[in-house]
């Protein structure tokens, strides 16, 4: 499929769409194993990498200990 069948109008690279794609993933909740595995990455810390831009994953994270306060 090209870019113009995928309706993305600006120049992007291969590493942009596999960037994108994996954020996706991340902010989808998938398995960051699972990720690593379809990214064909040996190391999870260079899977990890991508971890960095999911925000909206990242903000959604809660403490266990918030959850003991909830209970109290």
């Amino acid at each position: 499929m090209t870019t113009t069948a995928a309706g993305i109008s600006k120049r992007v690279s291969m590493h942009t769409l596999r960037h994108s794609f994996t954020t996706q993933l991340l902010e989808a909740k998938v398995d960051i194993r699972v990720i690593q595995v379809l990214l064909g990455h040996k190391k999870l810390e260079t899977t990890a990498l991508y971890a960095q831009v999911a925000t909206a994953l990242l903000s959604e994270v809660r403490s266990p200990l918030d959850a003991l306060k909830q209970k109290a």
